[in-house]
């Protein structure tokens, strides 16, 4: 009696969330321009602070003190450095002999490494060093070409992926396309890792994610699945969103604490229909994520829960909600394939 009772009572209230979630769905496919040009201009200016979570909270502290080092950087910014060069790995290593966090190679490690933690050594595996010396070379950069015309964020940026002499003599960033997509990499990334400072703007590609998982309602779950035939059409949790958003044209990485870097995170009562919504037994680590749905409204999402369940709608207001991404193609695009 139990178990027929739950899937009754799971599925009353599916249908009538769906109708719900339907409702919402036409309202952005209608309204999405209208909507977007209402919350335009979202983030503001002042310091930057880091959106929650979005650093592993051990080495919060270090990288919101020290993002602060110089008027080039921000906390937000050498985040997004971190995550692209080695996903907050202290124990990462390349195959061009890069080490640690922040992925040093030993010669520029021997001229700008310093002693962050005042411990008396200079530790390239030890983020307590590492970080604080990511945090110094960049400003270094930034000082070489302070008298270079334009942003001197972006000059930086330029400096530290083709060198200084190359940002000077271009007076800017210079043309070459590696360098040219670096700079919007990390400045695109740095949005993922900023606490918004006002409304983010929606995606216009949200609705058509909704419709997309719509369509899958009372599909089983698989874990590790990406909907193929050979699967017989059935996800996980990050499987689902990842095929949702490419049905719009938006490449997402296949796990959901990578999806979370894929956009600024709207607050609870910004939340929006198309919103990617992540829960974690950690909430002070993004990294930590271990689920992902997408948003509905009314408090709902779809989701693929766990092994011997079905997509279905579940409210997201439970005690692991981690927190939101607002996905963006830039952003979703300026995500490394590897961290």
């Amino acid at each position: 009696m139990g178990d027929g009772w739950t899937m009754r009572k799971m599925w009353v209230g599916a249908g009538a969330a769906a109708a719900l979630g339907m409702g919402f769905v036409m309202l952005l496919v209608v309204g999405v321009y209208v909507v977007a040009g209402n919350l335009a201009g979202g983030a503001g200016g002042g310091a930057k602070k880091l959106a929650k979570g979005s650093v592993p909270a051990a080495y919060q502290p270090i990288v919101q003190k020290w993002g602060n080092l110089c008027p080039a950087i921000n906390p937000a910014l050498l985040a997004a450095q971190l995550y692209q060069e080695s996903g907050f790995n202290p124990k990462a290593r390349s195959a061009a002999a890069a080490q640690g966090i922040a992925q040093f190679i030993p010669g520029t490690w021997a001229t700008h490494g310093i002693d962050g933690d005042g411990d008396g050594d200079r530790d390239v595996w030890d983020p307590a060093d590492a970080i604080p010396s990511a945090a110094s070379y960049d400003c270094s950069l930034a000082s070489y070409v302070k008298d270079v015309p334009g942003d001197p964020t972006e000059n930086m940026l330029a400096s530290y992926n083709a060198g200084a002499y190359a940002v000077i003599k271009y007076q800017g960033v210079p043309p070459y396309k590696e360098t040219q997509n670096y700079v919007k990499v990390i400045t695109t990334l740095e949005k993922s890792f900023a606490a918004p400072t006002g409304r983010v703007d929606p995606s216009e590609q949200a609705a058509g994610a909704i419709a997309f998982a719509q369509k899958k309602l009372g599909t089983p779950y698989l874990w590790g699945g990406n909907g193929t035939a050979d699967q017989g059409g059935r996800f996980d949790c990050s499987g689902l969103t990842k095929a949702a958003y490419e049905s719009v044209g938006i490449e997402l990485p296949r796990v959901a604490n990578d999806q979370y870097n894929a956009g600024p995170h709207p607050r609870r009562e910004e939340l929006l229909p198309g919103d990617l919504v992540f829960f974690s037994d950690d909430l002070t680590n993004s990294r930590a994520i271990r689920h992902v749905g997408i948003y509905v409204g009314g408090g709902y999402m779809i989701d693929a829960p766990r092994t011997g369940a079905v997509i279905r709608f579940d409210r997201i207001d439970t005690p692991d909600y981690f927190g939101a991404t607002r996905v963006t193609e830039d952003g979703a695009k300026a995500l490394p394939t590897t961290v």
